[in-house]
Formats: structure tokens, sequence, C-alpha cells
């Protein structure tokens, strides 16, 4: 299978429609063969009530951008991602503007991936520091509703 990065970066942000993506303006805009890079914008919807960006909405950010990355890897119609653990460090205060995350492949197995995933700001500082754990598994077939 070829790499291709605009049916890649069109995928991802179809399937975020009616999503929690769409509701932070999460949009993916860059992808290679290891990493995978989505931007959000800062501002008052996705702050606490201090007015800084939420850690909450950083951590959606970078689990959407890392197990969307796993999708990279796997064969969809015969494997399903889920994300099992993640952690962060919020290294830098941000009120607004837009952050990017950038996910990079550390391990990939069969059945587990897992993720760093950079966020920055426009100076490229690190605002925080994410580390993300998907498993594969078999695809299921869907009940339907």
């Amino acid at each position: 299978m070829t790499f291709d990065k605009e049916k890649i970066l069109e995928y991802c942000n179809r399937i975020s429609k009616n999503t929690l993506m769409e509701t932070l303006n999460i949009e993916y805009v860059d992808a290679g063969e290891d990493f995978l890079t989505a931007t959000m914008p800062v501002d008052p919807t996705v702050h606490q009530p201090m007015g800084l960006l939420h850690g909450g909405a950083s951590v959606a950010l970078a689990e959407s951008v890392g197990s969307a990355a796993s999708f990279l890897f796997i064969n969809p119609e015969l494997s399903e991602v889920r994300g099992i653990e993640i952690s962060a460090n919020h290294l830098k205060a941000k009120r607004n503007g837009i952050v990017t995350a950038t996910a990079k492949i550390i391990h990939q197995g069969r059945s587990i991936h897992l993720w760093e995933i950079r966020i920055t700001d426009e100076n490229n500082n690190l605002i925080s520091l994410c580390k993300l754990t998907n498993m594969v598994l078999p695809k299921r077939k869907r009940k339907e509703e």
C-alpha cells in the first residue's frame, strides 16, 4: 500500500464530523509514514475558569491525533484501535492562538502501539507532552442500533 497524505488527511477530517473532534475544532493538517499532526484553536471554548487552555482539551487533542495515527499501521477492514492509557504533562500555559499536536510512533507492535504526542504553540514552545498506548483488536461486527 502506498502512502497517500491527502487521502489520510481527508479521511481523518471526514470521520471527525459530529464528534468531539469537531466540537473542539480539531483539524488534521499533516501526515507522514510515522506521524500525524492536528491543530486546535485556543479560545474560550477550550478554556478552564482561569482563562487558560484546559488540560482536558489538550488530552482530548492528544488522544484524537494519537488514535487516528494508529490507523496508519492497521488494515481498518480487519482491525480497530482502542486507546487504553494516556498520560500528559502540561508544561506551559496558553490563553489564545493555535496549538499543534504531532503524534510520533515509539513502538509499533502487532497488538500495541505507543505514541509520543507533542503539543506546541505557534512559536514551537512545548505546551504539553503526552504518551498514548493504543490496543489493536480484531474488528468486531457492530450491532445495529
